[in-house]
């Protein structure tokens, strides 16, 4: 699996074990003062992780989306439509840099998933460089590491993007007319899944495909967690 320096110097730090217990006493307080929310609802607190039991089961329930893909994309998957739980999700990782969610959301993707998709290359959407360092993370790359993990699939974040317009907010035409630049660093699996928050038009997706296949890339599947219809 190849890392970004960010994910390299995440995964090898290992807090001292004093480091760890003030941590989890930290958190056990904080718990007992101020329980979790959903973070869907805000409103039910969670029995355990990020939802509560309604909208676990809003999410598990949402109609699964299987389409033949944009251009360049063999197939399409979502994991629900852009409303509800899913939405609420997005907006949480994405603005509220609520990174557990990403586990979170990959779980519902992963039950998408058609059993008969074969092991693949698990390749984020790459992020707009201007807003990656905004952010300081990037929720495409968050969720396909957590999916990565969690379907036991390499994962290759092997395309970059330049910096252009933003594509939240666009018209559809314009978004179709003008996609954003995307190139690969280094090769992709011949068969990957290309993984992304949500699928609007189109636009970006088939500009990480062209840029997959000029980089040796067959057969390519987009999985998102949300779909707006």
């Amino acid at each position: 699996m190849t890392l970004l320096p960010r994910q390299a110097a995440r995964l090898s730090f290992q807090p001292e074990p004093d480091d760890r217990a003030i941590t989890s006493l930290v958190a056990e307080l904080a718990s007992l003062l101020a329980p979790p929310l959903c973070a869907a609802c805000a409103a039910n607190r969670p029995d355990d992780g990020a939802l509560c039991e309604p909208c676990k089961g809003e999410l598990a329930t949402a109609p699964r989306i299987l389409e033949a893909g944009p251009y360049g994309i063999d197939l399409a998957i979502s994991a629900s439509p852009f409303e509800g739980v899913a939405k609420r999700l997005v907006h949480g990782l994405k603005f509220g840099r609520r990174l557990a969610l990403a586990g979170v959301a990959a779980e519902a993707m992963l039950r998408a998933l058609p059993d008969a998709v074969a092991a693949a290359g698990v390749v984020p959407v790459p992020p707009d460089p201007f807003r990656l360092r905004w952010r300081g993370f990037d929720p495409a790359e968050e969720l396909a590491l957590a999916f990565a993990t969690a379907a036991g699939r390499p994962f290759t974040p092997c395309l970059r993007r330049a910096r252009g317009r933003r594509q939240v907010g666009r018209m559809r035409s314009h978004r179709l007319a003008g996609p954003p630049r995307v190139w690969a660093v280094t090769a992709p699996a011949a068969e990957v899944l290309l993984v992304d928050d949500v699928w609007t038009t189109g636009a970006t997706l088939s500009a990480c495909a062209r840029a997959l296949r000029d980089a040796g890339s067959g057969r390519i599947v987009a999985l998102t967690l949300a779909h707006a219809l």
